[in-house]
């Protein structure tokens, strides 16, 4: 597999010893079947071991690796060299959550305005075929939101009103009113508050860098839609 020379710019900040924030060049040689994430454990492996970035699953199911890449919020772990055009690979952490370390935010406040109780696990439309194991009724699942925060850091609002709520959980009221119509004045009610959904503008920019398809501008419109017909 055809090897590459890049530069890898990673954004650096330490509170008090690399402060204010900077970018750091590392040049390095890697083959373009690699990710992203690769490229920075080459970096902290051989060139610098105090550089700071998440990760966990390596496979898009954690979201933890989530940062801004070239000027787009991706996932690094699935993000390949071969698929980057040009020789210089930008990186810098997500918008709109405070600063902690390097490439790395933090994330505390990411589920403030989650549903509570929220539940994570729905019906299965993967195998309608099938039929179920004596043992359990039905097929079930995981949602499809892993949060890991881009559709926040790629939303307009975020830096514009820190208030906002933010698309993800806008997302996760409208996934628990599908599953909970019970609850359908209760969750619409948060969504329409002051830092609900009136606050969105449309940009459908969440929608496009979801890594998994979840769409949080349709939840949103859904939800508006509702709350004005309520």
């Amino acid at each position: 597999m055809p090897e590459r020379a890049i530069i890898v710019r990673v954004m650096r900040y330490k509170p008090g010893i690399i402060d204010p924030p900077r970018f750091e060049n590392h040049e390095i040689v890697i083959d373009e079947e690699r990710t992203v994430l690769d490229c920075l454990e080459t970096i902290r492996t051989n060139l610098d071991t105090s550089i700071l970035f998440r990760h966990s699953c390596h496979h898009a199911s954690c979201g933890t690796c989530a940062m801004i890449i070239n000027g787009v919020e991706r996932l690094a772990c699935i993000t390949k060299i071969g698929y980057i055009e040009g020789n210089v690979i930008a990186l810098e952490p997500l918008r709109g959550f405070p600063p902690a370390g390097d490439l790395v935010r933090n994330m505390n406040g990411f589920f403030n305005y989650y549903p509570e109780p929220y539940n994570y696990i729905r019906h299965s439309e993967m195998l309608p075929p099938a039929a179920p194991l004596l043992e359990i009724k039905e097929f079930l699942r995981f949602e499809n939101c892993i949060e890991c925060g881009a559709c926040v850091s790629a939303c307009p609002v975020t830096d514009k009103k820190g208030d906002f709520m933010g698309p993800a959980s806008l997302a996760a009221i409208g996934r628990e009113l599908e599953k909970s119509p019970e609850r359908s004045d209760e969750l619409i009610a948060l969504a329409g508050g002051e830092r609900g959904e009136r606050l969105c503008e449309r940009a459908l920019r969440c929608s496009k860098v979801c890594p998994m398809g979840v769409y949080p501008a349709m939840h949103i419109e859904n939800l508006r839609k509702k709350r004005i017909n309520a």
